[in-house]
């Protein structure tokens, strides 16, 4: 069948939305026919090379190519054909997308660890997780890669049943979409790397998608006091709305505001989200992080980054804790069900982050405003919910 995506043909862009062909799914693959997909930093740190390299980067080293791709990782749609053998999906369910694909069987999945699945970690290169061949195509008929194993920036797209998680038919499609990463990635941040428990003081840098997640995620724990630090106003006065106690513009004013609101003590735990980690930023997040506290490290950093600045000596010897975290540590098949049931009940606010839809045909303008600080969560909306 032919439809349409926004796909990158190399680092730098921009996005081209164009026809494609997508072949029908085989064994272990549904067709989902996408209600919306969120626009998120990690797409557009393929496009500028954070996460990415030229073709033939990759070829000298022997790895496969990346472009041309769909983009898109956060999405939510409607199955609409099943492959050979399926049986946990029929046409008509809801479903929302994992770019973590889970295959249940590695020693990761069966620790309780979904979320670092084998099969999952190899979501950035070309071709099904299912057998390694393409059911994307460009219009010429050459393979064509979806990112993430998902391509939520096309109208339709074939998915691993390990890349999908099937949601009630009462939730909204649109607002779902955002339980594909930003809401379990910034709320599992919180929650489940960080510990956030009642009456704690909890720093989120960068309030963004994944930071508001991160507040959601705090004061829904029971913190008593959340700090939101961000350069941008309007995300500031944002971040109020869903939970923050308090909120900032830089690292040094959140030092003096916590020390003060803390009496010395510094915060419990420190959510680092910014679009892009430096490694002064892990440095100044520790510097937030009380004694025995722990500073979780959410955003992405560029692949060249390999070094940060901390002080060592009051690392160790005041017993912090440095996490890294994927998707929030969360279990995508329990967990998206858990963040489901927290929003149906008024809990957690995913419509409210929704800053503005937009068609496919948008996506640069999208992009453009994310980047500007325009927007908490973009969306687009392909119309179908």
């Amino acid at each position: 069948m032919k439809s349409r995506a926004a796909i990158l043909h190399g680092i730098g862009g921009p996005w081209s939305v164009e026809d494609f062909e997508l072949d029908p799914p085989r064994a272990g693959e549904v067709l989902v026919e996408m209600a919306a997909a969120g626009l998120c930093h990690s797409d557009d740190h393929i496009l500028k090379g954070d996460m990415s390299a030229p073709n033939e980067v990759m070829e000298a080293l022997g790895l496969p190519s990346m472009f041309p791709m769909i983009g898109g990782h956060e999405g939510s749609g409607v199955v609409r054909e099943i492959g050979p053998g399926v049986t946990g999906f029929v046409p008509g369910d809801h479903v929302v997308m994992s770019f973590v694909a889970v295959c249940g069987q590695c020693r990761w999945c069966a620790s309780g660890m979904e979320y670092l699945c084998d099969t999952g970690m190899g979501t950035m290169v070309p071709g099904m997780p299912t057998d390694g061949t393409f059911r994307h195509h460009t219009s010429a008929g050459k393979p064509l890669g979806h990112l993430a194993k998902v391509g939520a920036f096309a109208r339709h797209t074939v998915a691993s049943v390990d890349s999908l998680i099937k949601i009630e038919r009462d939730i909204p499609l649109v607002p779902a979409a955002l339980l594909s990463c930003a809401i379990p990635t910034g709320y599992g941040s919180a929650a489940n790397r960080a510990g956030v428990r009642g009456g704690d003081t909890v720093v989120v840098i960068g309030a963004g998608g994944i930071g508001t997640g991160a507040i959601q995620g705090a004061r829904i724990n029971g913190a008593a006091q959340i700090i939101a630090v961000d350069p941008v106003e309007f995300k500031q006065k944002s971040a109020l709305e869903f939970g923050a106690t308090h909120s900032v513009g830089s690292t040094a004013e959140a030092l003096d505001l916590v020390r003060g609101l803390t009496y010395g003590v510094m915060a419990d735990s420190v959510v680092v989200s910014p679009s892009l980690i430096a490694p002064d930023d892990v440095r100044d997040a520790l510097q937030l992080t009380r004694k025995g506290g722990t500073c979780v490290l959410t955003g992405m950093t560029s692949q060249l980054t390999h070094k940060v600045n901390l002080n060592l000596q009051d690392f160790i010897l005041s017993n912090k804790t440095l996490a890294g975290t994927i998707f929030g540590s969360c279990n995508g098949k329990a967990d998206i069900a858990r963040l489901a049931r927290l929003y149906q009940t008024g809990q957690l606010q995913l419509e409210e982050m929704i800053t503005r839809r937009y068609r496919l045909d948008e996506i640069n303008e999208a992009y453009a405003d994310l980047l500007n600080g325009e927007i908490i969560r973009g969306i687009i909306d392909y119309g179908i919910d």
